[in-house]
């Protein structure tokens, strides 16, 4: 397996162009509990072109009825790139201090479990909630500050890269 550097710049420019629009070859899990893991998996995916294949817990997107649950389900995203040790993408979970653009932040609105993916768009120098802008589908948004959303619960998931073959 070849190690691939994330190319954030590249995930970065796809959130930005697909905001508040939808991608025709994915999916709109809009009518279905949401789009914003199916966006931010796009938008990995921009960086990264490549995914794993494997059946049920691997993390790829064919059609709506040929997917994984981690490419549109908010905590199997998570559990996909945190627990992925073989092809795609894989994430550490870190604090508020080590995010970067084109990392993941999922968020709870005063719910028992996280069920909102962003995508980090810019930083400041030394990142807040303040100056941490993020892109989103289903609550469509870009360049939309952090710290105006009303979370009980985050998580920063920082994009370490990718493996391929």
């Amino acid at each position: 397996m070849k190690n691939i550097l994330y190319n954030r710049g590249a995930a970065v420019e796809y959130a930005h162009r697909w905001a508040f629009e939808r991608n025709p070859q994915f999916g709109n899990f809009a009518g279905m509990g949401g789009n914003c893991a199916n966006f931010a998996s796009q938008c990995i995916y921009a960086g990264v072109m490549v995914m794993n294949f494997t059946p049920v817990f691997g993390w790829y997107y064919r059609s709506l009825n040929d997917r994984t649950p981690s490419w549109s389900g908010v905590k199997y995203l998570y559990n996909f790139l945190i627990g992925n040790s073989g092809v795609g993408p894989w994430a550490t979970e870190t604090d508020i201090s080590a995010i970067q653009p084109g990392d993941i932040i999922q968020i709870s609105l005063f719910l028992p479990e996280f069920h909102h993916t962003l995508v980090v768009v810019s930083t400041g120098e030394i990142p807040s909630p303040a100056n941490i802008l993020v892109a989103a589908n289903s609550y469509d948004s870009d360049n939309r500050p952090l710290n105006t959303y009303a979370y009980s619960k985050i998580r920063f998931l920082h994009i370490e890269g990718a493996r391929g073959w």
